[in-house]
């Protein structure tokens, strides 16, 4: 090859070189960069989504023989992380689980500790003025639950007794404004959590155990012997459960709406409900027989963040 070739060559290859250089710096300069703000870019800066969770409320988020949580609320909430990833292009992402109460996971929450809250938590106003929520993904009447043997069939009948409630709940306020024109006089016990609640009632040291009906159902079923315990019929209140979020984060709450939005216009919402309400669970393989309500079917077909 002459030198006048070579040349030529040469030049042909830095004039190819030149141009992908260009052609990338396009590509670069046409990549929308969107400036991360909140709970995302804390979550991106550390690489690590920290998720807190409860360890006995059945079956939305407790503790399987492995000492893992589980649950309804913990499946939804991976439906999250996955959006999360996919938001961050961060499939290394690291998942976080910290064990939280009722008492403690507001204030966990808003300092920061936990990104996100997978529990049994109720969505009220009283709430959002602190916290934000995802779509309502389940609907609970709050109610009491006894000892068959205590000869009680009425809520009017704890008054003047002794009831059990967790510890950063309002199961009692609602049970002392219950009828109309009178206030219950009641002695609250409080349990660090529902198991401990629901041991104050068993063990007779309270009359009844307040707190969400489908909380009682998984406490009694979980209970050595089951046929023992019953759940007063009469609703204190109906509350939707929603996973809790940072306030004025508005990216994030969007994220989450999306990623569980999708989960119930899908449809996959009712096989996740399935698994959970309706057939056997671990780690004693339960089976709580909660069947689907029409309230909460229409929750699911139309996917909100309501609270009362």
């Amino acid at each position: 090859m002459n030198w006048i070739k070579w040349c030529s060559v040469c030049a042909g290859v830095l004039a190819f070189a030149g141009t992908m250089q260009i052609a990338q710096a396009q590509v670069t300069v046409q990549t929308p960069v969107h400036e991360l703000t909140g709970t995302l870019k804390k979550i991106n800066a550390t690489g690590t989504l920290v998720i807190g969770y409860r360890e006995t409320s059945i079956p939305f988020s407790y503790l399987d023989n492995r000492a893992e949580p589980i649950g309804y609320a913990i499946d939804l909430c991976m439906k999250i992380v996955d959006q999360v990833k996919l938001t961050l292009s961060r499939p290394d992402l690291k998942i976080r689980m910290l064990p939280v109460t009722s008492s403690n996971r507001i204030p966990l929450l808003r300092n920061g500790t936990i990104d996100l809250e997978c529990g049994s938590t109720t969505n009220s106003k009283v709430r959002q003025k602190q916290v934000a929520f995802g779509p309502t993904y389940f609907l609970v009447n709050i109610r009491a639950g006894v000892k068959k043997s205590s000869g009680i069939e009425t809520l009017a009948q704890l008054d003047n007794r002794a009831v059990a409630a967790t510890s950063g709940t309002t199961s009692v306020a609602l049970l002392r404004a219950h009828q109309r024109g009178k206030e219950m006089r009641v002695k609250e016990i409080y349990g660090k959590d529902h198991a401990e609640s629901f041991l104050l009632m068993a063990e007779d040291r309270a009359a009844a155990f307040v707190i969400d009906d489908i909380l009682l159902a998984g406490q009694i079923a979980n209970a050595k012997k089951p046929d023992l315990y019953k759940i007063l019929p009469e609703s204190l209140r109906q509350e939707p459960y929603s996973m809790m979020l940072r306030r004025d984060d508005p990216a994030f709450k969007t994220l989450v709406d999306k990623a569980v939005g999708d989960v119930m216009r899908s449809g996959e919402i009712y096989t996740l409900y399935d698994k959970w309400f309706v057939q056997p669970i671990p780690p004693r393989r339960l089976n709580l027989h909660f069947s689907l309500t029409p309230e909460l079917r229409k929750m699911f077909e139309n996917p909100n963040d309501e609270g009362v």
